[in-house]
């Protein structure tokens, strides 16, 4: 599942031809602003929470905390449910219409 919003390089005619190209995928696209919608928002929001106050020593550094603190955010499935559960969302297909 791929969940997008409406980047204009995500509903371009080569990205349309890319999706029809798998049928397994199943896109859901996002409305054009919609951070309440994007789990990836919650992502992002608890990624920061746990960078605060941290003083990098370079960008590398920081590079490393981002990837430290995203590996932490794989381990807690129930974390990322919760991410996706904050946008009304499933992970279950909608049955076809």
């Amino acid at each position: 599942m791929l969940i997008w919003d409406n980047l204009n390089t995500h509903v371009s005619h080569r990205m349309h031809a890319l999706i029809a190209a798998r049928p397994w995928l199943t896109v859901i696209r996002l409305p054009a602003y919609a951070p309440d919608l994007n789990p990836t928002e919650g992502v992002w929001r608890w990624m920061k929470r746990g960078l605060t106050n941290t003083a990098a020593r370079g960008v590398d550094h920081l590079a490393e905390l981002v990837k430290r603190r995203l590996r932490a955010c794989q381990q807690q499935t129930d974390l990322l449910a919760g991410f996706l559960a904050s946008t009304g969302m499933t992970l279950e297909p909608e049955p076809p219409r």
